[in-house]
């Protein structure tokens, strides 16, 4: 079936939000903060949902200065949501309630889909939906404590393929209350490796089929977002590593969900829109100047952007050196600077779409000790096993 037939789907429904189209911007430690968010909010037209990146709930609860910033949202962001990562209920119910009492955000998310090592070793992202007593503890904690409003999941397959936990997690998820579940197509021991299992995310449509399952992995253009779809019968689609260095694809994804074509100037055939390295180099600076505002300090923003500079320029051809050169800039006049003494005029190279970010597979998942001998015993994990600091 062409993509251009392709019927635009039903909104999505979180709670009392309604978003439309079905699309959302996946939690990205380090780079889903307020300025990368309001890059894809206005390549969107500021449709769709966007999620803010991991907050530990015990960050949180103490106030922590860096977490409470990384909580800011623009004055235009709505709904603002707001993904939570804890491993202990109690802690967890203090953060919703916190949330949901100061006005903090609008839509909570949580995170059990996070492999990294230094999460899972606490039992925690990934890790955690193998306890499903202590995953069910959680979501009643947080349901309970958010009152009104609606709180989600992101969760993988399971920990490894002999230890998969996404069927039983997504029906604790709706006897518990969640709103909607998003599903990434990997296990732990995967992480970015490989291909996702979109027949997975199909599998677990059927089973849950009392509230909407948003499919995540493998989409790098708006194409796979329908196709995602049209394969899976899931609700909606989360991108994350596909919109590195890419914010405009939320204009393809809008346009492809809106049954256009050309999602703005320099589109071609089909959704892509397909800037020039000029246009490109315009919002490198504005993203590495949003940072800067951000953060209140110019320097500082553009040293954060630094890790952006390889995915925006994917493709095009800039020498080693400049690249080197353009990742260590330390002002916005050194960025722009560098950025003009290319060949501005380059369009869009072949290639240039594609996996971007990290894609190591087949990692041994670290876990607690004895955390695989009972899927239901949770005695050991405490408050103590929270992170305390924010980031994934």
């Amino acid at each position: 079936m062409s993509t251009s037939t392709v019927a635009p789907t039903s909104p999505l429904r979180i709670g009392p939000h309604t978003v439309q189209p079905p699309v959302v911007l996946a939690p990205m430690a380090g780079i889903t903060n307020a300025p990368f968010r309001t890059l894809c909010r206005e390549f969107s037209e500021g449709k769709g949902l966007y999620v803010s990146e991991m907050i530990t709930t015990r960050a949180l609860v103490e106030r922590n200065d860096k977490t409470m910033q990384l909580i800011r949202f623009d004055a235009s962001e709505t709904p603002r949501s707001i993904q939570l990562y804890g491993v202990d209920p109690v802690t967890v119910g203090k953060a919703v309630r916190m949330i949901a009492e100061e006005d903090l955000a609008d839509h909570i998310d949580l995170n059990f889909g996070c492999p990294v090592p230094k999460v899972t070793r606490k039992g925690g992202g990934s890790a955690l939906p193998y306890k499903r007593n202590l995953l069910r503890a959680i979501l009643r904690e947080a349901v309970t404590g958010a009152g009104d409003l609606p709180v989600t999941m992101k969760m993988r397959k399971g920990i490894d393929d002999d230890h998969i936990t996404y069927l039983d997690a997504g029906r604790i998820a709706v006897e518990e209350g969640v709103t909607s579940i998003a599903l990434h197509g990997r296990t732990a021991a995967q992480h970015y490796g490989g291909t996702a299992d979109w027949d997975a995310i199909a599998r677990l449509k059927e089973h849950v089929p009392e509230i909407p399952v948003l499919g995540n992995g493998d989409i790098w253009s708006a194409e796979d977002a329908l196709r995602m779809v049209r394969e899976t019968g899931c609700d909606g689609v989360v991108v994350g590593r596909g919109c590195l260095g890419r914010p405009w694809l939320f204009a393809d994804l809008v346009a492809a969900f809106e049954g256009r074509t050309g999602a703005r100037a320099g589109g071609t055939d089909g959704y892509g829109v397909r800037p020039t390295l000029r246009e490109v180099a315009d919002v490198m600076v504005r993203h590495a100047t949003l940072l800067g505002e951000w953060i209140g300090d110019e320097s500082r923003g553009v040293i954060d952007f630094r890790k952006h500079v390889a995915w925006y320029l994917k493709g095009f051809a800039v020498g080693s050196e400049m690249r080197k050169r353009l990742a260590i800039t330390s002002s916005l006049d050194e960025l722009r600077g560098g950025l003009d003494e290319l060949d501005l005029d380059q369009p869009w190279p072949t290639g240039a779409d594609g996996p971007r970010g990290r894609t190591s597979g087949n990692n041994r998942v670290v876990l607690p000790d004895g955390w695989l001998k009972d899927p239901y015993d949770c005695t050991g994990v405490t408050e103590e096993a929270e992170l305390d600091t924010s980031g994934g």
